[in-house]
């Protein structure tokens, strides 16, 4: 087992860049790719930085030379034979050759594009454009190097036994958590804590620890390059990317209204059985639902990653019994805001009516609260989203207004489109 704690006392970050590889990102990423570079592999994007918790002044604890020496190893990196292999002859949710010979043959020939960095205000504006294909694989990586970097920078100082004592009480907390999971009957869940964990290294421990702890209840991690190492079941759909996208593309309020359903249908045509996952809050939840064709109610589940959840899932299951489906053959996918509590909770809310899975993410793989005195290592909210494409801003929603986005011209469009009325507001932690 890795001694996390003297390989950072030795700050011999050479030996561990933060990204090691472009697998090492979500598996939703990936599909997603395969299904945009098939339907739009020439859209102009950009992707933009976007830290949700400005008290932490990433400018000021992250040093510019370091974060542009771990962005320029991204831009070196390329898929090696193994990846290859992996990708092109592994099972995934029971299929073959998820990925296409086309997509492996651009993907194996792929290199990053250019990055845009600049200082303001305290804070990194970090932003990337080009083509939609390869400009959305640097999402999880760009997230990843930040976290890490700003996991160093607060570190860099302790020393040598501080860093025992910190590291073991982070396994000792997080085993508690697996303790208490470990009651938890009939529990399904994965890690989605790639694009906010701790460090590269930790999050392996965190799945090694979910793995050993929790047996079958423990169904694999959306990290592809872990899931490849530690043989591992690969997790993950689709995300609010691919309609945010579809939706600035539309030319009118009618294509507008549809564009989250064109998202679907066309992954409809590329996918089956549990990557049939709606995703349905990018614009609302409830006017998504209501106004959806009959053949989204016969997919295999509902992801529910904003607002209020207990909400959502009842939500889910009524939609369900007015297409005549069977909620009880449902999954029900929880992402949000997750700790073991908040998933023992709808756990025993919704098992037998539904069939609740959890996405567990920063809170697993990043939980240092509270294990240091001045509590800077605490997790906080950074994304990376598309902001634009073919020059048009992007809207995000969501089912709580603090994560919405987009000017606030469009951002009042979207909501008279969609049938968007007040909403409630909710703290976004993580």
């Amino acid at each position: 087992m890795v001694d996390i704690a003297t390989r950072v006392w030795n700050h011999k970050w050479k030996i561990d860049p933060i990204v090691r590889s472009l697998i090492d990102t979500d598996f939703y990423k990936l599909l997603m790719c395969q299904s945009v570079l098939r339907n739009h592999p020439d859209t102009q994007v950009t992707f933009s930085l976007i830290n949700r918790t400005d008290s932490i002044r990433l400018a000021e604890l992250v040093d510019e030379g370091e974060l542009r020496e771990q962005l320029d190893h991204i831009r070196s990196l390329s898929l090696t034979r193994g990846e290859s292999t992996w990708m092109r002859g592994n099972t995934f949710y029971g299929k073959r050759q998820m990925f296409t010979p086309e997509f492996m043959d651009w993907f194996e020939n792929l290199s990053l594009p250019p990055y845009h960095l600049e200082k303001r205000a305290g804070q990194y504006e970090l932003t990337f454009e080009g083509s939609w294909p390869e400009v959305m694989l640097w999402e999880i990586p760009a997230l990843a190097v930040l976290m890490e970097l700003r996991s160093r920078a607060v570190l860099h100082d302790m020393k040598r036994f501080e860093l025992q004592i910190l590291y073991a009480r982070a396994m000792t907390k997080l085993w508690g958590k697996v303790e208490h999971l470990r009651t938890v009957p009939g529990l399904r869940i994965a890690d989605f804590g790639t694009r906010r964990r701790h460090s590269f290294l930790w999050q392996d421990w965190c799945v090694r620890a979910m793995t050993e702890g929790l047996g079958p209840a423990f169904v694999g991690t959306s990290n592809c390059l872990i899931a490849k190492n530690r043989d591992l079941e690969a997790i993950g759909t689709n995300a609010h990317e691919l309609p945010m996208v579809y939706a600035a593309l539309a030319n009118s309020d009618d294509e507008l209204r549809e564009a989250p359903y064109r998202v679907l249908a066309d992954w409809h045509e590329e996918h089956s059985g549990n990557l049939r996952i709606i995703l349905p809050d990018t614009f609302g939840s409830e006017n998504f639902l209501r106004n959806a064709p009959d053949w989204l109610a016969g997919w295999t589940g509902i992801r529910i990653d904003s607002g209020d959840p207990v909400q959502g899932a009842e939500t889910a299951i009524d939609w369900w019994k007015s297409r005549g489906e069977d909620p009880r053959e449902k999954m029900v996918i929880f992402s949000d805001g997750l700790d073991e509590q908040k998933i023992t909770d709808l756990h025993a809310r919704f098992a037998g009516r539904c069939r609740p899975s959890f996405g567990w993410g920063t809170l697993l793989t990043n939980d240092f609260r509270g294990l240091t005195d001045d509590d800077r290592l605490a997790p906080f909210s950074l994304v990376c989203k598309a902001v634009s494409a073919e020059g048009r801003p992007t809207v995000k929603l969501s089912d709580n207004p603090n994560k919405a986005m987009g000017p606030a011209d469009e951002v009042a469009r979207y909501k008279r489109v969609f049938g968007v009325g007040a909403q409630e507001a909710m703290a976004v932690e993580v």
